[in-house]
This record gives structure tokens, C-alpha cells and sequence, in this order.
């Protein structure tokens, strides 16, 4: 199983074991389905999601099985993971770009060594002999991405980089 990292509890919420969880994954409604498992802690406790909703910035869910405040605290401050596998996606997860090498007009320009989430998009940050730049993740900059050979290539822009 490969975890992906989708969130943290950050409290509970009323006395009925609901629990309020902070997250900027690109695909929680997909996530975060009424009967998906997730998984918390370091040790990767297995929950089912009972309910789901979204309540301000906050992620509302229940697990099966729970309907007291006190059976869920112990899930308080813990991460929240979700089995890869598990997400039916179209497209890539940041977590898939961390890695690959990025070439423009066939010359290696550096590699992904994170993507950051900025409003409406993200970006790749780019490492190359110390130095550091970033370029949007954008489907008209990004010509090709090719996981299996960790390569990606990106269209050449004058003064990109």
C-alpha cells in the first residue's frame, strides 16, 4: 500500500464523535466518501468514513462505529492517509511529481523537489546545482509527464528560467 497523506484531525466537534479535519488535498471530495477507508496516526489505524461534510475551512467526518466524543478523541491531533489505490482520479497527485526530472527544448533543467500549493494552482519548485526555481503547474507549460521514466517536459518559454 502506498499512503498519501490527505489531512489532520485538529479537534472533535459536538459530543456525537464527529471530528474536524484541516485539508488541502486537490481531490477530498473523492477522499473523503461515505463508506472509503482511511487511515490515522503513525500506526495507520483503519476507520471507515460514516458521514461527510464541509463546515467553513474544515473536512466534518465520522467513522463506523462511533457515536460518542469519547471513543474519538484518541484520533485528535493524528494524520489522516488514504490507501492510493483506493482514489479513483484522473490526472496526478503532487506527490507523483516530487522526482521527476524536468527537461525544456531536450536540455535537463533540474528536478521536482516539491510542488507548493498556491491559490488556483501550485508550483513545481526546480533544484539545479543549488540553485532553486519554480514554474507553474500548468497544462499549457507542461508538454509531457511520463512517470514511469520520472521525466517531465515543459514547454520553452523565453525568460521561463
Amino acid at each position: 500500500m502506498e499512503y498519501i497523506n490527505i489531512g489532520k484531525i485538529v479537534t472533535t466537534h459536538g459530543i456525537k464523535g464527529e471530528l474536524k479535519i484541516i485539508s488541502n488535498f486537490d481531490y477530498k471530495k473523492e477522499a473523503f466518501k461515505v463508506g472509503n477507508k482511511v487511515y490515522l496516526g503513525k500506526e495507520k489505524i483503519e476507520e471507515e468514513i460514516q458521514s461527510y461534510r464541509v463546515h467553513k475551512n474544515y473536512d466534518m467526518v465520522t467513522f463506523k462505529g462511533y457515536d460518542n466524543i469519547n471513543q474519538v478523541l484518541k484520533y485528535k491531533n493524528n494524520p489522516v492517509f488514504i490507501n492510493k489505490e483506493d482514489l479513483k482520479i484522473d490526472g496526478y497527485l503532487d506527490t507523483d511529481y516530487i522526482g521527476l526530472i524536468v527537461y525544456m527544448n531536450d536540455k535537463m533543467i533540474g528536478r521536482i523537489k516539491n510542488v507548493i500549493k498556491i491559490p488556483n494552482n501550485s508550483l513545481f519548485e526546480i533544484e539545479d546545482n543549488k540553485k532553486i526555481f519554480y514554474i507553474p503547474n500548468n497544462k499549457d507549460l507542461v508538454e509531457k509527464v511520463d512517470i514511469e521514466n520520472k521525466i517531465i517536459v515543459i514547454k520553452y518559454i523565453e525568460g521561463l528560467i
